[in-house]
């Protein structure tokens, strides 16, 4: 519209007039704005702090938790975080007073909103994330109508835009209280499940629970990208009321997914104490989707040689090499207490965010069981999903074999391995350590040793299409078996055995063109970082 003081003046007496009101000044008694509306927003603003619901943090004080807000300032750089959706309540104001769902409902049980995390190390740019947190304080962390609202707002918000999201999921599911919603009979049309599932290999997704995460939430918890769970979490498709329901007994909470049942599940990635330790691993998790380290430290790498026993025989800590490997204090391991044959993690090097796959020889002897290769193959996704160059380390006498290991689906998962390294679309770095045997050592490598941009090994490096040990007992069985006298037989072994290893050793291969060098393992590191340099 236009202004009031607009239009044409046609003399002084109109002129004078006209500058008097536009120019007038309000009287004394008259404030300058109407500050009652900013007065009103303000209040319920606070209404949702934690300042404002005592009863709600000293529940929570009870338990050893955190609030949400308290876990929301920890993860968010400081002063970074907008809100979504703060003033919204749970739809039932057909059964309670509007002042009621203000003080019991605030935000309807989840914060939403944009933040930076990790901007100090990566600059600005990189560190934008969305972020939710449910409030277990408000209706259990139940799932609302609103609630389910702004979750899918600011998942929206995040496919477009492109952000990282963290969320915590700590909750017991659907609500079935709210009454304000006529037009649904079961809800279920919503897109809240759909759409974050939707954003896999799109951004990622840290997940983060404490306490319990039941139902609608642990859908949510489990179809992330990274889980992080604290020692207290108990997660389950179901909780106690609606396995009651079902007929299925009646169970306490504790009893459905305690955190030690679904690490050893593969549902959690990453157990930690608690919040605050969880909190930090949600931020070093995402940083290395956020780009390389302006400085970083590294050990001697001269140690990497001694790490290795001199009898291949022998088991070590392949953790050990790892760290050492690595820039200092830049290792962290995803999802151990699953699939221990192949430790899956994130490192860095020179800086530079990787993928990890490695043997664990401790752990079947490094052979890749069902459980390893389906732990494998989701860390390839990942990290082809986004961009993170990997790091293999192999030391694997090849995948496990024999009638137990085909109950647990061994042909699909293993088989699945090689999909996954068939599909990569980030490079590849593999280093044999010590055997690599069979299709397991092909797994290991992207699924041949000419899918890696570098495949070099260590000098004590050994490589055959099988075990040595059982490739002497297959192919050399008429021999052994015409041999009768016990220590002969094992003379007769030991010598098939050593040509065996003479004839597989890494010298041998890299002279036959099977990888692409043989390395002193005190240059891992350098030839490493230049190959993935090298490939972009």
């Amino acid at each position: 519209m236009p202004s009031r003081c607009t239009g044409h003046v046609a003399d002084g007496e109109n002129l004078s007039r006209y500058n008097r009101v536009c120019n007038r000044q309000p009287a004394e008694d008259s404030p300058v704005n109407d500050e009652r509306p900013i007065s009103e927003l303000l209040q319920l603003q606070q209404a949702t702090e934690d300042a404002s619901r005592p009863e709600a943090v000293a529940s929570r004080r009870r338990k050893g938790y955190r609030t949400a807000r308290e876990t929301l300032d920890d993860l968010c750089d400081a002063g970074s975080f907008i809100e979504y959706g703060q003033l919204a309540v749970a739809a039932q104001r057909n059964r309670r007073s509007l002042e009621d769902l203000r003080s019991s409902t605030p935000a309807d049980g989840v914060i939403t909103g944009l933040a930076t995390i990790n901007a100090e190390e990566f600059g600005p740019g990189a560190s934008q994330v969305a972020v939710a947190v449910y409030d277990y304080t408000v209706l259990a962390g139940t799932q609302g109508y609103f609630h389910h609202r702004k979750l899918d707002r600011i998942l929206e918000v995040a496919g477009r835009e492109l952000l990282p999201i963290v969320m915590y999921t700590e909750g017991g599911g659907g609500r079935p209280g709210d009454t304000d919603v006529t037009t649904q009979i079961a809800g279920l049309n919503l897109p809240t499940f759909a759409r974050w599932a939707g954003l896999t290999g799109v951004v990622p997704r840290i997940a983060v629970n404490n306490g319990y995460c039941f139902a609608g939430n642990a859908a949510l918890f489990g179809s992330a990208d990274l889980r992080v769970a604290t020692r207290s979490s108990c997660i389950g498709m179901a909780g106690p009321a609606m396995i009651e329901g079902g007929g299925l007994g009646r169970f306490e909470p504790t009893a459905i997914g305690p955190a030690d049942v679904q690490s050893r599940n593969g549902v959690i990635d990453r157990v930690c104490a608690d919040e605050a330790e969880a909190t930090a691993c949600a931020r070093q998790l995402l940083g290395y989707f956020q780009g390389s380290t302006r400085s970083f430290e590294c050990a001697d790498q001269s140690v990497l040689a001694g790490l290795l026993p001199a009898d291949r025989r022998y088991s070590y800590h392949v953790r050990h090499v790892i760290e050492t490997l690595a820039d200092t204090g830049s290792f962290l391991e995803v999802t151990a207490g699953f699939g221990g044959a192949i430790v899956t993690g994130f490192l860095r090097l020179e800086g530079r965010p990787l993928g990890l796959i490695a043997s664990d020889c401790r752990v079947l002897g490094g052979a890749i069981d069902a459980d390893a290769a389906e732990k494998a193959a989701r860390f390839l996704r990942l990290c082809s999903n986004h961009g993170l160059p990997v790091l293999s380390l192999c030391d694997t006498p090849g995948f496990m074999v024999g009638p137990a290991s085909e109950e647990q689906a061994a042909v699909r998962h293993m088989s699945d391995l090689f999909v996954a390294g068939s599909q990569l679309e980030v490079p590849l770095v593999a280093i044999f350590l010590r055997k690599a045997y069979g299709l397991g050592a092909m797994a290991m490598a992207g699924g041949s040793f000419v899918e890696p941009v570098y495949a070099a090994a260590w000098p004590n490096g050994e490589f055959g299409g099988m075990g040595l040990e059982g490739a002497v007992r297959l192919g050399f069985r008429k021999e052994l078996e015409a041999e009768s006298d016990p220590e002969k037989k094992e003379a007769l072994f030991e010598s098939l055995l050593a040509k065996l290893y003479d004839k597989g050793r890494a010298i041998e291969a890299a002279t036959h063109l099977e990888i692409d060098a043989v390395i002193d393992p005190a240059d891992t590191r350098r030839h490493a970082s230049r190959a993935l340099a090298a490939a972009g």
